[in-house]
Formats: C-alpha cells, sequence, structure tokens
C-alpha cells in the first residue's frame, strides 16, 4: 500500500526557487541571522549562472547535477544549520553565511565557460571542485564579500569530494570543520533523498560516461550498485568521516515542525527499499523493459516504480 504523500513531500523537499530562498531565510531568521543580503544575492546569481544568465558563463547542460540539486543542498545546509544551533553548537553568522554560499557554488565547477564548447560539464567531473573553488574566490572578490573567509570556502567545499577525508582538510577553526561536514553531509542527502533520485541516475551515468569515470558498465549496472554505494560509501562517510552531523536534521524537523521525524532518512530509505524492489525482487526492468537494449525504456520502468508509492 502506497505511504507516499505528495502534499508533505512538496512542503518538505521544495522544488520552486522562490520557494526555496523564502524558506532559508525564514530558517536564518529563527535563529537570529536578520540580514540575509549576501545570501539571497549570491543565491540569485546561482540561479542565472545555472542558466546561462551570468556574464562569461553558459547555461548549466548535466542533468544530474543541475540547479534543483544545486538548490536543495542549499536548503539541507540551512536546516543542518539550524539543527546545529538548536543543538547548543557555536557557529559565527558570518561561517553560517560562507557555509551557505558554499553550498551554492559547490558545482560552479561543472559549468561551462563561454570558450568550453565541446560536450558538457560532466566532462570536469574529476576536478570539478577545484573549478568551484576557483570561481567561488573570483566570486567574492569582485563582490568583496567575506575576502578574509576564500580558505574556508575552499575547505567546506574540499568536504564534498567523497574521496577527501575531512581529517586531511587543514581547517583553520572548529566551526570551519563542523561547516565542511554540514555541507558534504547536505550534498550527500539532498541528492539521495530527491524522490526522483533513481531517474536520476540515469543522467549521472551519462555524465560519468562523459567524464571517464570508471566502475560502471550501464546504466542498469549504476542501478545495481547504488545499494551498496549507499551502505559502504555514503553511510560510512555520514557516520564516519563527516562526524554524523546529518543528525542534525531530525533536530531541525522537530524544532521546526514540531515533528519528531528525518525525512530525508526517510526518504532515502524509500529510495533504496523500491530500487532493490524493482531491481533484485521484482526483476521490473530486467523482465518487462529490456533494460540492457533501451535506455528509454530503463527511465520508463523507474517512473513507472513511482505508481508503487
Amino acid at each position: 500500500m502506497s505511504t507516499y504523500n505528495p502534499e508533505c513531500s512538496n512542503k518538505i523537499f521544495i522544488q520552486e526557487s522562490a520557494s526555496i530562498i523564502e524558506e532559508v531565510k525564514s530558517i536564518l531568521s529563527s535563529i537570529d541571522f536578520m540580514d540575509h543580503n549576501a545570501v539571497e544575492e549570491t543565491f540569485k546569481d546561482t540561479v542565472k549562472l545555472f542558466k546561462g544568465q551570468f556574464r562569461g558563463y553558459q547555461a548549466c547542460k548535466t542533468k544530474y547535477h543541475d540547479l534543483n540539486h544545486t538548490l536543495a543542498v542549499f536548503l539541507a545546509t540551512a536546516r543542518l544549520v539550524h539543527g546545529a544551533v538548536i543543538d547548543g553548537r557555536s557557529i559565527s553568522i558570518d561561517m553560517i553565511a560562507i557555509g551557505l554560499i558554499s553550498a551554492l557554488f559547490h558545482d560552479a565547477g561543472l559549468i561551462q565557460t563561454e570558450d568550453e564548447q565541446d560536450g558538457t560539464g560532466a566532462k570536469f567531473t574529476l576536478g570539478h571542485e577545484e573549478r568551484s573553488i576557483t570561481f567561488i574566490k573570483k566570486y567574492l572578490k569582485q563582490r568583496h564579500l567575506y575576502e578574509s573567509y576564500l580558505d574556508d570556502c575552499a575547505h567546506i567545499i574540499g568536504c564534498t569530494i567523497i574521496t577527501l577525508l575531512p581529517g586531511d582538510i587543514p581547517f583553520r577553526s572548529e566551526e570551519s570543520e563542523l561547516i565542511g561536514k554540514i555541507v558534504g553531509s547536505a550534498d550527500l542527502l539532498a541528492q539521495m533523498a530527491d524522490r526522483l533520485y533513481l531517474e536520476k541516475l540515469l543522467y549521472l551515468y551519462k555524465e560519468f560516461e562523459e567524464g571517464q569515470i570508471p566502475g560502471f558498465e550501464s546504466e542498469f549496472d549504476l542501478l545495481k550498485k547504488t545499494g551498496s554505494f549507499y551502505e559502504e560509501v555514503a553511510r560510512k562517510r555520514l557516520d564516519i568521516d563527516l562526524g554524523s552531523v546529518w543528525a542534525l536534521m531530525r533536530i531541525h524537523f522537530k524544532d521546526r515542525l514540531g515533528m519528531d521525524r528525518d525525512f530525508y532518512h526517510e526518504n532515502i530509505q524509500k529510495n533504496i527499499k523500491y530500487l532493490q524492489d524493482v531491481i533484485l525482487k521484482k526483476g521490473y526492468i530486467a523482465t518487462r523493459h529490456g533494460f540492457s537494449k533501451s535506455s528509454k525504456s530503463l527511465h520508463d520502468a523507474i517512473l513507472g516504480m513511482y505508481n508503487y508509492r
């Protein structure tokens, strides 16, 4: 029987950019972060960047690491920060702003300049974080914003590199380390809790293919390995490397909505369960849609899966 509640989901996993920035501003105001100008202007510039309205850059061409993903990470970051403050963690207003701005630009390195005409930004997958760091430093310098925090931005974005241990990052302070772990966690949580996560994995395969990321023979192979990725890589990353700051999400929702639940964790579990049910138990994709011959059939099968909810 379906337990999916679209009305509840839409209120938690907000899609519209205008609604996202309003929710983030409301969250910030609740923790006495009242001057939203820098964060809001950076938010607007991020939307322009991904839409091809930012001077010198093309519109985003990657369908997995797209604007929706970036804004979802931004929102998840704000929620974790709120949870941290409610939990009694000490974070300055400036560091909160730097964390949110870093979340907005953590994938800016996947955006092509006007001169980079070949393919999509996926070709920069390996090392795109360094491009993101270069972008954010230039952006903040040009606007004379938080110039004394440029190294912190680099360290925070470094936490989104899944192969880089936070222990190897020379954080300048404990609050910088906490914000880095929050953004790194938000990046993983926002991806895997997305209701369209399984569908978007097909786009991720295309990005990996263009970026020459080894380890996956096909879209279906990527789907098959997603469960083990979550259990063996993502969970370890969240629980150990990133210090279990994901647990702050439950604190956020309890304080903000009066609900002692972690909707991100719940959605991730649902996504993994549906993936396993369809591929491993029902054999739905394999037997009814010829996954090995047609990526479109695989796409249709995953879309059909949402009817099970």
